[in-house]
């Protein structure tokens, strides 16, 4: 009985990669977006990081620089699989960031709420994936695995 369904089981690991390579390039171009709003007015940026989004510890200026630093830097290292588990991990920070930065503004938005929630499980999911054959962290794997001189 447990036969097809490791028979399958074993299948679909063949989309395992694919899946991953989906998944990074939705929530990356999700917070690459994000990253060049920010970018498109920088006074309302600015604005929002003043009024709206209170980032514990850090100036408004500051938060915005790194918020937008962050969304336009992570999303390229995760769509490439470059230091994969780095940039998602980050993202991952920056996502648990917003929602506390504006969680009042959230739970008047529940939808919203339900789209960081989202986002977080994905990113946590690629996070803990290991590198595969769409991510150049596994060809430098390879070549470390080769020769640990190389890298």
């Amino acid at each position: 009985m447990l036969k097809p369904i490791l028979h399958l089981q074993q299948r679909l690991q063949i989309l395992r990669p694919l899946a991953d390579l989906l998944m990074r390039l939705y929530v990356g171009k999700i917070f690459f977006m994000s990253g060049l709003s920010k970018l498109r007015d920088w006074e309302m940026t600015v604005s929002l990081f003043t009024d709206e989004y209170h980032v514990p510890l850090l100036s408004p200026e500051i938060a915005a620089y790194l918020a937008t630093g962050a969304e336009l830097a992570l999303p390229i290292l995760l769509v490439l699989g470059m230091f994969k588990q780095f940039a998602a991990f980050g993202l991952l920070l920056v996502n648990i960031l917003a929602v506390v930065a504006y969680y009042s503004v959230l739970q008047d938005m529940p939808a919203a709420l339900h789209d960081h929630v989202e986002w977080g499980l994905m990113l946590l999911l690629i996070a803990c994936s290991p590198a595969n054959l769409f991510q150049v962290d596994h060809y430098w794997e390879r070549i470390w695995a080769r020769n640990p001189r190389a890298v």
